[in-house]
């Protein structure tokens, strides 16, 4: 009996703790008028942030209790995205959105000599990625991409810490990430341009004062990037180096 009011009282003492964190979270948002909002992705323009880039909050804790994950707001306040995983180096992690439709798909590569910070997307749902047949004929899934985490001494100037990669026998890099995530200090440029398209920033302190550290962090995804992709590439930073 002892244990098991020991128990109760610890469940709700985190489910207290939880809500803490999610009001606190919420006083952080800048409210924006109904008639201002806009659909996620879609550029918005005022003084107060960069022309046409979209921001978010990311919220490293899943909404389910004894899951690791994600919970990421928009400007407004709205979850847009959400990711729930079991286990801390899972083989596959699901980026879904508001209503846990999935978006992407992100699975470690699995070859004899594949590395294990390895990771090809998907599209939407991959399931076991066996083999499905259409108009009958055998097709199979192909990622997007392919991400790759940095290794090695060589090149030790550079800012990089990974690639991401078409997804075809060559590889060739499209974007690399320059920074430190574990900071939560990233930039995602496209190779060719050296263009920013994407950025990952610490979170500014709430305004009662309050510290985020680097649980609650910022992503900024400029025009014509996808918003989805970009989280992605947070997700699998998340993986390599936390």
């Amino acid at each position: 009996m002892f244990l098991f009011l020991k128990y109760l009282s610890r469940t709700v003492h985190e489910e207290q703790q939880f809500e803490n964190d999610c009001k606190r979270l919420a006083s952080s948002f800048k409210t924006i008028p109904n008639e201002d909002r806009h659909h996620i992705g879609e550029p918005r323009h005022d003084d107060n942030a960069r022309e046409g880039c979209v921001s978010f909050t990311v919220w490293r804790k899943s909404l389910l209790i004894d899951c690791n994950g994600f919970t990421v707001f928009d400007s407004r306040g709205d979850m847009v995205y959400r990711v729930d995983s079991y286990g801390r180096r899972p083989r596959e992690v699901v980026l879904m959105d508001h209503a846990g439709k999935s978006v992407l798909t992100l699975r470690r590569l699995k070859k004899l000599l594949a590395r294990l910070d390895d990771w090809l997307v998907y599209e939407g749902e991959v399931g076991d990625n066996g083999p499905s047949y259409k108009s009958g004929k055998l097709s199979r899934k192909k990622p997007i991409c392919f991400v790759r985490r940095r290794l090695g001494v060589l090149h030790a100037a550079s800012k990089a810490i990974a690639y991401v990669c078409h997804a075809t026998p060559r590889k060739q890099r499209e974007y690399v990430i320059e920074g430190s995530y574990v900071n939560r200090s990233c930039k995602v440029l496209e190779v060719s341009s050296r263009e920013v398209v994407a950025e990952i920033k610490r979170k500014e302190a709430s305004p009662s004062g309050g510290s985020f550290g680097t649980e609650v962090f910022v992503l900024i995804v400029r025009p014509g990037f996808d918003c989805g992709f970009a989280m992605a590439l947070v997700l699998l930073l998340d993986q390599m180096f936390s």
